[in-house]
């Protein structure tokens, strides 16, 4: 039996062969898939091994050696009609892809496959419950760049709450993080780090004032380094999800840190990453 996820991924995959000059952004994609921008593109990856972008350029690139070798239409053609913004980008990813130019690759005559294979492994299992969460007001200060270096703004945080006084109005720590790290450059990357306050406490002003919705929540418990929380999210999103048959919301996941760095060792560090479902 097909699942939803399968069905989804296959919508897509065709839309992407059907359309190689058509609108193939990330949030199109999603839209394709009737699934929220937050999350698709994490679990067209965890499924597929490919980014949404890999996979469109490496069915471009395909779709380009085939007209190269089976057509006669001028090589600035074949890029045009192939998706490709101009001759010179097309010239420059056929090779990377094919270790040859377009020209060379025509005269050969001999189709064969881009370069670029999907890596999808073998994920470890983690435990996925289903909870269901009230809602949620963060005092909290924006990231932008790569997340591995959140924890810099994490450490601004903890400083602020420190000067002034205020972790006794502190119920928890959590970060939220808005971009798919595998779909979107690291410095375009966007989050936020804050920390979890009651409904009528002040905060100062230098703390934006982030509401999350509440609901069902599938959390992952994850125990370990942060280095390791790639794994866990290509489990929930790439294994996870699609048995489960839940579907996200229209939310991004957020991270809960039961500890922290601070009095404790890596291998200890308990992380809850959750991730809002319907």
């Amino acid at each position: 039996m097909t699942s939803a996820y399968e069905k989804r991924l296959i919508r897509v995959l065709e839309y992407m062969h059907n359309n190689p000059t058509g609108d193939l952004s990330l949030d199109a994609l999603a839209d394709v898939a009737a699934m929220s921008r937050f999350h698709w593109h994490r679990v067209f990856h965890a499924m597929t091994g490919e980014t949404c972008a890999q996979a469109v350029r490496r069915m471009r690139l395909h779709r380009a050696a085939c007209w190269l070798v089976q057509t006669h239409w001028p090589i600035p053609e074949v890029a045009k009609r192939c998706g490709f913004e101009n001759l010179q980008s097309f010239t420059r990813i056929f090779g990377q892809s094919y270790g040859m130019t377009p020209g060379a690759f025509r005269n050969r005559g001999d189709l064969t496959s881009p370069l670029l294979k999907p890596e999808r492994g073998d994920y470890p299992m983690y435990s996925v419950e289903i909870s269901n969460f009230s809602d949620r007001r963060l005092a909290a200060l924006p990231h932008q760049g790569p997340y591995v270096e959140i924890g810099k703004t994490f450490e601004t945080l903890s400083g602020i709450l420190t000067s002034r006084g205020l972790w006794p109005k502190v119920k928890g720590m959590q970060g939220i993080y808005y971009d798919d790290p595998s779909a979107v450059a690291p410095e375009q990357l966007k989050s936020h780090a804050g920390v979890l306050i009651d409904e009528d406490e002040t905060m100062p002003d230098i703390f934006e004032d982030v509401r999350l919705e509440g609901g069902r929540m599938a959390v992952l418990h994850f125990k370990g380094p942060y280095a390791g929380l790639k794994a866990a999210y290509d489990y929930v999103y790439g294994i996870w999800l699609p048995e489960s048959g839940e579907e996200p919301r229209h939310s991004p996941p957020t991270e809960i840190y039961l500890n922290g760095p601070q009095d404790t060792v890596p291998e200890d560090l308990l992380t809850n990453i959750c991730i809002p479902i319907k």
